[in-house]
């Protein structure tokens, strides 16, 4: 019986890591991605771009970009939204690092960019960034991702019904 549990222990071990492998393979490209796009966003800001020009290159807006790919790419996946959530959690935290050090460069050099308005220490800073930024990719990014699964999860199930349904037309 021991050996029993021991072998349904490792599997399940087994299992949850490679979840949690696939989840970093997914996140592993828009980690490499998010760590161009805080420098150049701070690089035009420096090169004097309107704001509303610049605000459309954001983490947040590549957080919902790779939300509804890995929705689709996800859909038919034995636990997709559990690889989703895995894959944002890792994605989110690391993408933000990038504006903790665009904040440290502004503030040191006091440059004046809107990296620097809001926080008053590195502590602060590193903080609000990767946990309060973190959760304002994450949610957005799982309920757009999320309602991207389900979509496709209908639209499969919509063509198998539909293929069941020619199939027993052609049959009468």
């Amino acid at each position: 019986m021991d050996n029993k549990d021991l072998t349904l222990r490792e599997k399940e071990l087994r299992n949850r890591k490679e979840i949690f492998l696939k989840a970093l393979r997914l996140a592993k490209t828009p980690i490499l991605i998010s760590l161009f796009v805080t420098p150049i966003r701070f690089l035009l800001e420096l090169a004097g771009l309107s704001e509303n020009v610049i605000f459309i290159i954001g983490l947040l807006w590549l957080t919902l970009a790779f939300a509804v790919y890995w929705g689709i790419k996800l859909f038919s996946e034995k636990r997709p939204y559990l690889l989703l959530i895995l894959s944002l959690i890792i994605f989110s935290p690391v993408s933000r690092l990038t504006v903790v050090v665009a904040w440290w460069i502004d503030t040191r050099w006091e440059i004046g960019t809107h990296y620097s308005l809001h926080f008053d220490s590195f502590s602060q800073a590193a903080f609000q960034q990767v946990v309060y930024g973190s959760l304002i990719q994450i949610i957005p990014g799982f309920i757009i991702g999320s309602l991207i699964i389900a979509i496709m999860q209908y639209r499969k199930r919509l063509k198998k019904a539909n293929n069941i349904i020619l199939r027993n037309d052609d049959f009468n």
